[in-house]
């Protein structure tokens, strides 16, 4: 089944269903709704589709209204990745042709040829699939406020570079702090900033939710705003400030929408039965562990075993043997969103376990990279995790990394 949006019309599917000669039995075009829906269970059925045995579906995405339906009829369904298809459409004719029509025929007959090659869609919970939801929206709004901060951050060293020199060091946050977004959004200029009085300074900082330190904070503030700078013509920087607050508008409701979307995720996750098994290992919080199991989900029967983990997450390594070369590359297919939880993963953990530590000091002294150690410990933490939700136990420090004979002495 084959699964296209179109731009100047209702979304549709073409469908189609060959028996297991290769011959099309059966093919339509229906909608993305409840009554596309109900002309394709009628179209199996006539097709001998049962409860008992259902007929095993191909799809061309891994969302969507129509795939969720589908999903409730418990019957097998393959999402085939576009690459995948591509490769299969090419075996089958080499003139370049192409239409959705025959995309469907061709993802029905790569069932009934390979499909002890391809997955299934995993058999995650409602819960899982909804911290997925949250978890990925979450990540999403984390690269949009990035985006949007880096726009801030070129406007400023164009025409107001006090504003960097205030805010863009501090940690954590710079820019994203609530404070920094009060006190630009007062004063979008480099001559409004100088007119700020130490009266108005503090109630923005108190505004922003600050509590400590106010005073410091607003004698730094004060003296960094009168410092002499390159300043531009007025009215430049006048329509500068204009774009500044605009920008600052998008910036706001970035880091809004990125901690609502935190609280509800970890809220979402605290829930899950996995979720005291995934944060036990150093380096997971509540956050972090949301991300790892929205993309792993809870379908035990996923990854059968570790290295199949791994192979998802992109640790692990591919190697290319032909004849007497053989080459070990790093994995660029991956699911990108789990891979990039490996980074944050691995440096936090490195404070909280002297395990971690270890391995990751014994591989920058064998001559790995940061990110090849960073990378090689990922790689060894979702193997223990692998073995933790099969065997529903806790991480355990001493039998993740075994500490040395002097150390255990």
């Amino acid at each position: 089944m084959k699964a296209r949006n179109r731009a100047s019309c209702r979304p549709h599917h073409d469908i189609a269903i060959v028996d297991e000669g290769g011959k099309v039995v059966a093919r339509t075009r229906i909608g993305n709704d409840a009554r596309g829906f109900a002309e394709l269970l009628t179209m199996l059925a006539e097709a001998g589709d049962t409860p008992a045995e259902p007929i095993p579906v191909a799809i061309e995405t891994d969302h969507g209204l129509l795939l969720a339906a589908l999903r409730a009829t418990n019957r097998p369904i393959y999402p085939i990745n576009p690459l995948s298809a591509s490769r299969y459409r090419s075996r089958h004719q080499v003139s370049g042709a192409k239409s959705d029509a025959m995309d469907a025929v061709m993802l029905a007959d790569i069932l009934r040829t390979d499909i002890a090659a391809h997955r299934p869609m995993p058999a995650d919970t409602e819960l899982a699939q909804a911290i997925r939801v949250l978890a990925r929206a979450q990540q999403d709004a984390v690269w949009s406020r990035q985006q949007v901060g880096n726009q801030v951050r070129s406007l400023l060293e164009d025409f107001y570079p006090a504003a960097l020199d205030a805010f863009a060091g501090l940690r954590p946050g710079g820019l994203a702090r609530a404070e920094a977004r009060g006190v630009l959004t007062a004063a979008p200029t480099p001559a409004a900033a100088a007119g700020l009085t130490r009266a108005k300074l503090r109630k923005l900082l108190v505004k922003a939710g600050r509590q400590r330190n106010i005073d410091t904070d607003v004698d730094r503030l004060l003296a960094v705003f009168a410092t002499t700078q390159l300043r531009q013509l007025p009215m430049v920087e006048n329509a500068m400030g204009i774009q500044l607050t605009t920008l600052l508008g998008q910036f706001d409701a970035a880091c809004r929408a990125v901690d609502e979307l935190a609280e509800a995720a970890t809220a979402h996750f605290d829930r899950h039965p996995d979720a005291k098994i995934i944060t036990s290992f150093p380096g997971l919080g509540q956050l972090t562990g949301a991300r790892v199991l929205a993309e792993i989900g809870d379908d035990p029967d996923r990854f059968t075993d570790p290295r199949g983990l791994k192979a998802y997450a992109g640790s692990a390594p591919v190697t290319r043997a032909s004849g007497k070369k053989t080459v070990v590359l790093h994995r660029h297919i991956k699911n990108k969103r789990l891979a990039a939880v490996g980074p944050i993963w691995t440096l936090a953990s490195l404070t909280a376990s002297p395990g971690a530590r270890r391995h990751f000091d014994a591989r920058r002294a064998a001559g790995d990279w940061n990110r090849q150690a960073q990378r090689h410990l990922f790689n060894k933490f979702l193997g223990q995790l692998h073995h933790c939700l099969r065997t529903r136990n806790l991480y355990d420090e001493h039998r993740a990394f075994q500490p040395p004979i002097a150390l255990a002495a």
